[in-house]
């Protein structure tokens, strides 16, 4: 068996004023662990006490019929609640106060496509950037956050590379909770801002995030971390149930039918597995049709070991010291890296990395051709689309989803030469002194 990122951490769990056999978490039957199949109860753990493999949640399905659960699906609010009936969250999740986030645009990118040359139609990207705080970490907290409500947790708590800072600092102001988050010293000044607003505690801590998220391993395990949810630890199968989401709406924008290329960005590599976890339960459930689909990886060359790892044709990924403007995919030990790789291979895609030029590059051609401005991570993955079909592992053919996470705003960094075009003075002939008739 291999060990695998957070699955090599001791098993911890948390005291809170709930019990947790007692919680509401709707169609969640118990934990199981993904690498021997152990189940346990629901509660506030993330490691098998038989293999220290990660947990994930664990479903009762069997309830449903298609059609109606179509129809209820289709019927539900335009966020991710839509999807509750295949979700851990009590029914009345949408009557809380939360973000609501999710149902975010899946933008048919014609132009994108003619430069990258990809069939008219066939290419979209699926803009998250218009979550509450303008990332997709605003799905996976809100699943975390009704997980540390039926726990009992005072404070949520996370380890961030900037985007689930804000997330965490914004659902927890919401839902009138105490937030304290920890970050690396030296994210880029918009995300340190966005995540401070909110009014929670954000601490930076000297090194990367690699450091953060040990550190918070260690607070969990020690009275001072009693009564805290760590969205991204303890409540990590909970929280990782959220990017499942992104599949279920681009499979129901598309018709309810799958994608068939889809490349998705590698932090931790959780939303990549989820993502996959998402179509294959869609095609469980009846509710898309069962063919083959592709998923490929997107990392950035200074934070690559999953791509360093799949083109060397290794099971086992080895840390790296991350070096790249994409901060938010800087995550040098990557938890779910291993699974990323094993989903690329049984699916037929890949991982591929890009440098931070083209990464720049790759912001400033989907600003461009569709007038969406993503942050790094969003070049990441635009940059590897243009790779991958360059270097002929992605069909251009295809109906292709291009994953965008988060708002070019946060990492105005990367494209910080970027500016005027001219200076004139408000005369006609400066105007065209300038060359701008």
């Amino acid at each position: 068996m291999r060990r695998k990122g957070l699955a090599s951490m001791a098993v911890q769990t948390v005291a809170t004023s709930t019990d947790p056999s007692a919680v509401d978490l709707g169609p969640a039957a118990a934990l199981s662990c993904r690498e021997c199949g152990h189940r346990v109860p629901l509660g506030p753990v993330f490691a098998c006490e038989e293999c220290f493999g990660p947990l994930e949640i664990a479903y009762d399905f069997s309830a449903y019929d298609t059609e109606e659960l179509r129809k209820r699906i289709e019927a539900g609010p335009a966020n991710i609640w839509r999807y509750a009936p295949l979700l851990p969250v009590p029914a009345d999740v949408a009557t809380k106060p939360n973000l609501n986030p999710g149902w975010t645009k899946l933008v048919q990118a014609d132009h994108l496509a003619g430069e990258l040359g990809v069939e008219t139609g066939k290419l979209f990207v699926k803009d998250d950037s218009g979550n509450p705080t303008h990332s997709f970490k605003d799905r996976v907290v809100a699943q975390a956050l009704e997980a540390a409500r039926a726990f009992g947790f005072t404070t949520l708590s996370c380890s961030s590379t900037g985007n689930l800072a804000g997330a965490v600092g914004a659902a927890a102001a919401r839902a009138g909770l105490r937030s304290c988050v920890f970050i690396p010293h030296d994210l880029e000044q918009g995300k340190v801002v966005m995540a401070a607003i909110y009014g929670g505690e954000l601490v930076g801590i000297e090194g990367n995030y690699d450091d953060v998220n040990r550190f918070c391993s260690e607070l969990i395990g020690d009275p001072a971390g009693e009564g805290w949810g760590f969205v991204n630890v303890n409540l990590r199968p909970y929280y990782a149930e959220g990017s499942k989401t992104l599949a279920y709406e681009i499979c129901e924008q598309l018709g309810w039918r799958l994608p068939d290329q889809i490349v998705v960005p590698i932090a931790s590599g959780s939303q990549l597995t989820k993502v996959d976890k998402g179509l294959q339960e869609l095609v469980k459930l009846g509710l898309v049709e069962d063919r083959p689909y592709k998923i490929f990886g997107a990392q950035a060359k200074g934070c690559s070991p999953v791509s360093t790892a799949f083109k060397a044709g290794h099971d086992v990924v080895r840390p790296q010291k991350p070096d790249t403007i994409a901060k938010s995919l800087a995550i040098g030990n990557p938890a779910d890296g291993p699974y990323v790789l094993d989903i690329a291979r049984r699916t037929g895609g890949a991982v591929e990395d890009v440098t931070d030029e083209q990464v720049v590059d790759a912001i400033k051609l989907l600003a461009r051709t569709e007038g969406i401005f993503a942050e790094t991570a969003g070049g990441v993955t635009v940059g590897v689309t243009k790779k991958l079909i360059e270097d002929g592992l992605l069909d251009p053919s295809l109906t292709t989803v291009v994953l965008n996470t988060g708002d070019g705003l946060k990492t105005l960094d990367a494209v910080a030469g970027t500016g005027l075009t001219a200076t004139i003075r408000p005369t006609l002939d400066s105007f065209r002194e300038a060359g701008l008739a």
